[in-house]
């Protein structure tokens, strides 16, 4: 059958990942490694300032640059926490709401378009044969853009814009990736925070932080990131769709390994780093 699918952007052959495969996003409490395969899959990660998020997003991140199948925009309201990664992003924004609206307008047009294409082929989502490059889109913070930043609409079609990539985006290879380090009803409302497949709350203040993030109930349970130590940097729990929270130690890559990683993501695509 004749996919009408555009084929991925050329890259060098010499690209060791995908997205299909597993991401490494650290150790549990008994050594084993923990990891994650994020296609299909949308991941909220929240907690406390200082706790361990960048740390995961930059896991998660020098994977996709050294993916062959996956392009990355990145949204960051500092501009500095991932603005390492500018130059392997093929979207980045920084602190304009306009940008970040028009952006996320681009992202829906997208997957609307994939969403024809796989009805004309009577599929239901993309797969790796189809050769299209998945789209991960890493939106740091969201409380910047969903209640700081620009006027009371351009929050909201924010907000119904995140929503609608994280409801409909995973079958035509959009995966959104949301951290913040304000976990409160208004900032992850119940209805946005069940369509994450994956959420990880890395130390918060209160049981019901910790509780916004993984689902109302576990912190009765003894899963409270509220309890891990304020030292424990980069501790935090994951939470998969059907399964209980698994404590762990998210991987940490220093600034010079990041360097290193974007350096082969850049030759990857043809540039020199030196350049």
């Amino acid at each position: 059958m004749t996919r009408p699918f555009r084929r991925r952007r050329n890259r060098r052959a010499c690209a060791p990942l995908s997205i299909y495969d597993p991401i490494h996003f650290g150790i549990d409490e008994n050594g084993l490694p923990v990891e994650v395969t994020l296609m299909y899959r949308n991941l909220l990660d929240g907690g406390e300032p200082g706790s361990g998020k960048s740390s995961l997003l930059n896991t998660i991140i020098a994977h996709v640059a050294l993916c062959s199948d996956a392009r990355l925009w990145l949204f960051d309201g500092k501009t500095v926490e991932l603005g390492l990664w500018e130059d392997v992003a093929d979207v980045f924004v920084g602190n304009n709401i306009g940008h970040a609206l028009d952006k996320l307008r681009e992202l829906q047009a997208e997957m609307d378009m994939r969403y024809r294409q796989l009805h004309a082929v009577k599929r239901r989502k993309i797969v790796r044969a189809d050769g299209l490059d998945v789209i991960v889109c890493v939106i740091d913070e969201l409380a910047f853009y969903s209640v700081t930043i620009g006027t009371k609409e351009e929050q909201e079609e924010f907000r119904t814009l995140v929503r609608d990539l994280v409801a409909r985006g995973r079958a035509a290879g959009i995966i959104v990736i949301a951290a913040t380090q304000r976990p409160s009803a208004d900032i992850i409302p119940t209805s946005l925070r069940d369509l994450f497949g994956f959420r990880v709350a890395f130390r918060c203040t209160t049981d019901s932080s910790s509780d916004i993030i993984l689902a109302v109930g576990w912190a009765k349970e003894g899963y409270s990131a509220r309890n891990i130590r304020p030292e424990d940097i980069g501790v935090g729990f994951i939470l998969a769709e059907g399964g209980i929270p698994r404590r762990f130690k998210a991987a940490y890559l220093t600034d010079a390994q990041i360097e290193a990683v974007i350096a082969t993501a850049l030759r990857m695509r043809g540039i020199d780093p030196a350049a």
